[in-house]
């Protein structure tokens, strides 16, 4: 246990963060499993853009946070407009 005020309250900032960062890191995997699951099963629509491009924007709102890193966010999108494009042929 910490012990000096300052050591207390960086305790109290890392739970905080901890926490945050859980919620939002589930809330894009979600989206990006709803997004994966929608591009391989139905032919390109307009209800999988729509799903596909909610995913871009939680990817883009982590890297905002620094959550994960851009090049990742933008690797992570790329492969799902390949998906999206695979299933639309």
């Amino acid at each position: 246990m910490p012990h000096t005020n300052s050591a207390k309250k960086r305790l109290r900032q890392n739970e905080r963060r901890r926490a945050s960062n859980r919620a939002m890191r589930s809330q894009m995997r979600t989206c990006l499993k709803k997004a994966r699951e929608a591009a391989a099963k139905a032919p390109a629509d307009a209800a999988t853009e729509q799903v596909i491009r909610k995913a871009c924007s939680e990817l883009d709102k982590a890297a905002r946070k620094g959550l994960i890193k851009k090049n990742e966010a933008n690797r992570r999108k790329a492969r799902l407009a390949l998906l999206r494009n695979r299933s639309a042929k």
